[in-house]
């Protein structure tokens, strides 16, 4: 029986914190806007399409932006109002098909692949997407439609904003041989300089290059970066209750040499997969931290808890111990950090006599930091940082060490 092509799409907003302020106010539309803080170490959470033509981009020190673009305006972050518009996004998208997989506050996969019969094909229901986006929220999105993950988010940042480009199943090889190799999914600057030193421009290059040579130039990513070349990649869309695993993680345009930003990077995305876990009913009984340098060697390293939890609390202590005792020996400039809640199930786990206590007061914690953050939006609290590593059962972490985009 022949195996039918999937139908995914890629939804992703242009510009959106920025683009969320031109909406409110006027007088920014046409003009650069950062969005960020503006003190001595503010960096800048979103640059406008305007700003971005100044070579000015998220995770980048506010002051090199505004020395690039002297003109930009900037405006405070206001994170409850983002909240609120993602989630009138995500109600949009779930109308569409169950399976929505997001990946932030402004971008999402999703597989239609079983929705044609009610809302019609893949190009319709992207149609109708960016209309219903555009008509409720008054912002753009670009959307990609492809038959695979890869594809469909390669698809949506090919012609940024508001945009609707397909990659067809019959004309991949077609379509992609030659983009330049920059486009490619986890190729970051220095990742490109190198393949560019190796004359591997476009990938059609990549394609063309032997692989033994490949491997022995950049290692194991050799053979990733030729499956992606060709574009192949049959992840599966996974909403976050069937996740096996629920991650995030963030790449920053350079390389982060203060532990201390990283560190902060690591506590935002920990409450947000904390926050994903008790929407869900799940808890995690490992943490995973995931960190990447700019020659692309990732290191990963992971522990146990006692029992699945859903708390923010000890959620962190481990994956901030995790990085902690990686740091202390070892730091070097971060290009990627991750975090991801691991072996997931429903959150049912016993208190004992002892802890029932804590555990409820903590549990009511998270559940009113939750409550907060749905209404103010998550700038509105902040968490501390505690140190105490007591929950992690197993030790030494396991480190492993890889060259791949995973």
């Amino acid at each position: 029986m022949a195996v039918l092509a999937r139908s995914i799409l890629h939804v992703d907003m242009d510009a959106f914190f920025a683009s969320v302020e031109q909406r409110d106010r006027p007088e920014l539309r046409g003009r650069p806007v950062l969005v960020g803080g503006s003190g001595p170490r503010g960096v800048v959470c979103a640059a406008s399409y305007e700003a971005r033509a100044f070579g000015c981009h998220s995770a980048q020190p506010m002051s090199q932006a505004r020395r690039l673009c002297p003109q930009a305006i900037v405006v405070g972050v206001r994170g409850a109002v983002y909240h609120d518009v993602s989630r009138q996004v995500f109600e949009i998208l779930e109308t569409f098909t169950p399976l929505v997989e997001p990946l932030s506050v402004d971008e999402a996969f999703l597989d239609v692949t079983g929705s044609h019969r009610l809302h019609g094909d893949a190009l319709a229901i992207a149609k109708r997407i960016r209309e219903r986006v555009r008509a409720e929220t008054k912002l753009t999105c670009s959307v990609g439609v492809a038959p695979n993950k890869f594809l469909a988010k390669l698809a949506s940042g090919m012609n940024k904003p508001d945009a609707l480009t397909i990659i067809e199943a019959d004309r991949v090889r077609e379509t992609l041989t030659p983009l330049p190799i920059g486009m490619m999914w986890g190729v970051g600057p220095a990742t490109e300089s190198k393949l560019k030193s190796l004359g591997i421009n476009t990938f059609g290059d990549a394609l063309a290059y032997p692989l033994s040579t490949l491997e022995a130039r950049i290692g194991s990513y050799a053979h990733r970066l030729q499956q992606l070349a060709r574009g192949e990649d049959d992840r599966e869309v996974t909403p976050d209750g069937q996740a096996k695993s629920i991650s995030h993680e963030q790449t920053f345009m350079i390389d982060l040499v203060d532990p201390q930003m990283v560190r902060e990077v690591l506590l935002e995305q920990t409450e947000a997969v904390a926050v994903r876990l008790r929407r869900n009913a799940l808890g995690a009984r490992s943490v995973t931290v995931k960190i990447r340098f700019g020659d692309f060697e990732t290191i990963t390293r992971s522990a146990t808890l006692d029992d699945p939890t859903d708390r923010t609390d000890l959620l962190w202590r481990a994956a901030s111990s995790l990085f902690d005792m990686w740091a202390a020996l070892a730091y070097q400039p971060v290009r990627l950090i991750g975090m991801a809640a691991g072996n997931l199930g429903p959150n049912e786990s016993q208190m004992n006599l002892f802890t029932q206590r804590e555990d409820a007061r903590r549990q009511l914690v998270d559940r009113t930091a939750d409550a907060i953050k749905q209404r103010f939006g998550k700038a509105a609290i902040h968490r501390g940082s505690p140190r105490d590593d007591a929950d992690i059962r197993r030790a030494p972490p396991q480190t492993t060490r890889r060259r791949q985009d995973d």
